[in-house]
């Protein structure tokens, strides 16, 4: 296997190009090899489809090491195997097989919840590169790994991180009206909180903003849905970072929800980075 390389899966849809392209421009930019997979029943199938991604990758980054591989079996299983060894891999979020759809989800989703390294989710109608910043979705310091993936992305690409903390609160019970002009125990809790959290990315992001001086970071706290505000937020940004949470249930890996939000619904393209 080609070490230090950016995987893309590909199946010949339009799409698929599109992460194709993607990933060419991401391998080129970190000076990795590209790894380019499909994925079928028989790998005799696979000629004519790796066959026009190479042709279109050495033409458009005549420099870059390309590699082609047929793998036989689902796209899901295969391109997680392959993300074990990748700094980054790339999908669309169609296509790459015939099993999709609300029952098991499309295989950027249900990849995402299995993929062991930087997993880039393509929107189909969203250019390579547009010039907007990075945006990181930081809840807490389960989130390391994206961090530090947001600030060497926003440095690969010259470009500014905007961060963004959400948290929310349990509703607190209406107390009596006081009177000595102060504030409740439960608004002096509350106040506490508020304090803590818009803490969370100063702290947690102290050491990264020492090693990428470069870097201009704007951080907001806000007290909402995270999925929400990290939505309304991609409209202005080039990639949004979110770090994923595997979880297990009787349907197998799963994500949460502001994942599955965003890889939906979101206005450009997702990096879901794996929580140590």
């Amino acid at each position: 296997m080609t070490l230090h390389h950016v995987v893309v899966g590909v199946d010949g849809s339009l799409i698929s190009v599109r992460a194709l392209d993607r990933a060419a421009a991401e391998a080129a930019r970190r000076g990795r090899a590209l790894r380019v997979l499909y994925a079928v029943p028989d790998r005799d199938e696979a000629a004519p489809v790796l066959g026009a991604a190479e042709a279109r990758v050495r033409a458009r980054h005549p420099g870059l090491p390309v590699e082609t591989v047929a793998a036989e079996g689902g796209a899901v299983r295969a391109l997680a195997r392959e993300s074990a060894g990748a700094d980054l891999t790339v999908v669309g979020t169609r296509g790459l097989g015939a099993v999709s759809g609300p029952a098991l989800g499309s295989v950027s989703l249900r990849l995402a919840a299995l993929a062991q390294s930087p997993l880039l989710v393509v929107r189909g109608d969203h250019p390579c590169d547009d010039g907007g910043d990075v945006l990181l979705g930081l809840a807490d310091d389960r989130d390391a790994r994206a961090a530090a993936y947001a600030f060497q992305e926003a440095e690969r690409r010259g470009a500014g991180l905007r961060v963004l903390h959400s948290w929310s609160h349990r509703h607190i019970t209406p107390e009596l009206p006081s009177l000595v002009p102060t504030r409740s125990p439960g608004q002096e809790r509350l106040a506490g909180t508020a304090r803590a959290e818009e803490a969370v990315p100063r702290y947690a992001l102290t050491r990264l903003r020492d090693r990428h001086p470069g870097v201009v970071v704007e951080t907001r706290t806000v007290r909402a849905a995270p999925a929400d505000e990290l939505l309304a937020a991609t409209r202005e940004a080039a990639v949004v970072v979110i770090g994923a949470q595997h979880r297990t249930s009787v349907l197998g890996p799963r994500l949460g929800p502001v994942a599955h939000t965003l890889l939906h619904r979101a206005h450009c393209p997702v990096v879901l980075v794996p929580r140590g």
